[in-house]
């Protein structure tokens, strides 16, 4: 489990941001549910009460917390993040994730600002050197502690879509103000990398978004490794570092998901969505897709029916 339980030094600055935030995605989630906003790529959260987990494809983002708890699972580590914490994933993961901590009279408040790498490289190039800390965990996914500085772009690029005629001018700025902050935290060399071309996190990147384009088909991990450029064994070690999970695993994951997304938008059988995701057993499928959603198919597409 990832979580940062060192308490931090009380911050009236950070506290009164906090609190400013809060009121500005209540006001702006009037019902529950996930809210696309007029700011490209940004969305914003409200939940009422805890949830059950959510199984889901994370794309390149940050995510902050304005009231509430959220566990999310990375394969087998799981993240605790808050309102004193932010969380990034610098590329594309399967996870699962859980509201914890909800309730109509306090409710989850959140946002999601989701970005492309190279969004990232484009201000790595026009900034040239800007000092990213070295060293630190891999790990794709990761959680630290918010700031002021940060918390405070934050709260101007939400402050947009109360004034839209400014957003198309100022949104842009202020996003490369946060990506800018992001990269000056102390993990900031896992976003570095990612976007860094030719670097081998970037080419981890590139084999993930291989993965997402062709979960359907078979995996030859050489194959991949050399449309990466990498080896055999760097591939596995590199990719396992930065999403915990194998490339075998990754791609099970997100196949299983997309199979589970056929059964429930557009009514597929189980039998059809396995052979649409690649599959050719079904009782392979089935023994799977138990494993990752705690029950087999048409025992998991009837709770969600009764939960909707």
């Amino acid at each position: 489990m990832s979580v940062l339980t060192a308490p931090p030094a009380a911050d009236p600055a950070l506290d009164q941001r906090q609190a400013e935030l809060a009121v500005l995605l209540r006001r702006l989630t009037p019902s529950e549910g996930v809210h696309e906003s007029a700011v490209p790529g940004l969305f914003l959260v409200r939940c009422d009460e805890p949830t059950l987990p959510v199984q889901g494809l994370c794309k390149p983002s940050l995510c902050i917390i304005a009231q509430g708890r959220k566990d999310v699972r990375l394969g087998s580590e799981w993240f605790v993040y808050d309102p004193l914490t932010y969380l990034v994933a610098s590329v594309a993961l399967p996870v699962s994730g859980q509201v914890t901590q909800a309730t109509p009279e306090q409710p989850y408040l959140s946002l999601r600002l989701d970005f492309e790498p190279a969004q990232v490289a484009r201000l790595i190039a026009d900034a040239g050197p800007i000092g990213v800390p070295n060293g630190g965990p891999s790990r794709a996914l990761y959680v630290d502690r918010l700031d002021v500085a940060l918390l405070d772009a934050v709260i101007r690029l939400v402050r947009l879509l109360e004034t839209p005629r400014d957003i198309a001018m100022l949104a842009p700025l202020i996003q490369r103000e946060i990506f800018y902050r992001l990269l000056h935290s102390p993990q900031g060399q896992i976003l570095h990398e990612i976007a860094l071309a030719d670097s081998q996190g970037h080419r981890i990147a590139r084999a993930i978004d291989w993965l997402n384009q062709n979960y359907d088909q078979q995996l030859r991990i050489e194959d991949l490794a050399r449309t990466v450029n990498l080896s055999t064994s760097t591939l596995h070690h590199r990719f396992k570092a930065v999403t915990a999970l194998s490339p075998l695993q990754y791609q099970k994951q997100l196949r299983l998901q997309e199979a589970r997304r056929l059964m429930v938008t557009e009514g597929l059988e189980a039998s059809a969505a396995s052979y649409r995701v690649g599959y050719e057993s079904p009782s392979q499928f089935s023994r799977e897709y138990s494993r990752l959603f705690g029950a087999p198919p048409l025992r998991d597409l009837a709770r969600l029916r009764n939960l909707a």
